[in-house]
C-alpha cells in the first residue's frame, strides 16, 4: 500500500467531500468521516473549513482545489512549525470580529479580513466564519491579491497591522 503525501491525501478528502455534497450530504458530519477529521486535525484544519471550501466551490465556482491546497499548506506549516502541531484550544467568537463595514485607511472589509487570516493561521475560526468567503474573494481581487498571498502577508507581518495595511495599499495602487 502506498503512503500518499499529505497533499495527495488532502486532494482525496476534498474530492470525497465534493462527491458527498453532490449526493446531497451537505454538512461537515455528513461529508467527512472520523479518519478525515483526524487527518485534517493533524494538519491544523477542520472538517468545517473543508466543507466551506467545497460548498463555495460547488455553489460559486471558487475557490478551486489548487487555491484551497495553497491556503491549507500555509496553515499546516504554521500549525506544525509555530504551534508545534498542537491546537490552541481556543475558538474565536463572532462578536470579537470587526464588522464587515469597519475600515482601516479608508478600506472597508480589511480589518475583518486581517482578523480572519490570523484566526485561520491559529486554527481558531468559529464554525460560522470562513477565510476565503464570498466577501473575501472579491475584496482581494479589488486589492490585486489572492487568498494564499494575503494569508502569507498576514503571517509574515504578525501583529503589525500598519505593515499589512501599507502592503495592501501598495498592491492595490492606493495612495
Amino acid at each position: 500500500m502506498s503512503d500518499p503525501t499529505w497533499q495527495e491525501r488532502f486532494g482525496q478528502v476534498f474530492q470525497r467531500g465534493m462527491s458527498a455534497w453532490e449526493a446531497g450530504r451537505r454538512s461537515p458530519r455528513a461529508m467527512f468521516g472520523p479518519d478525515d477529521e483526524a487527518f485534517l486535525g493533524g494538519i491544523g484544519g477542520t472538517t468545517q473549513e473543508l466543507f466551506d471550501f467545497v460548498d463555495d466551490l460547488l455553489r460559486h465556482g471558487e475557490p478551486d482545489l489548487a487555491t484551497v491546497l495553497a491556503i491549507t499548506e500555509i496553515q499546516r506549516d504554521h500549525f506544525l512549525g509555530v504551534l508545534g502541531g498542537k491546537p490552541t484550544g481556543r475558538i474565536a467568537s463572532m462578536a470579537d470580529l470587526p464588522a464587515k463595514t469597519d475600515t482601516v485607511a479608508g478600506i472597508p472589509w480589511l480589518p475583518r479580513l486581517i482578523a480572519k487570516a490570523r484566526l485561520k493561521l491559529r486554527g481558531e475560526m468559529p464554525p460560522d466564519l470562513m477565510y476565503g468567503c464570498a466577501g473575501d474573494r472579491p475584496f482581494l481581487r479589488r486589492m490585486r491579491m489572492d487568498l494564499p498571498g494575503f494569508l502569507i502577508l498576514v503571517r509574515d507581518h504578525g501583529d503589525d497591522d500598519l505593515g499589512i495595511v501599507d502592503a495592501v495599499k501598495r498592491r492595490a495602487g492606493i495612495d
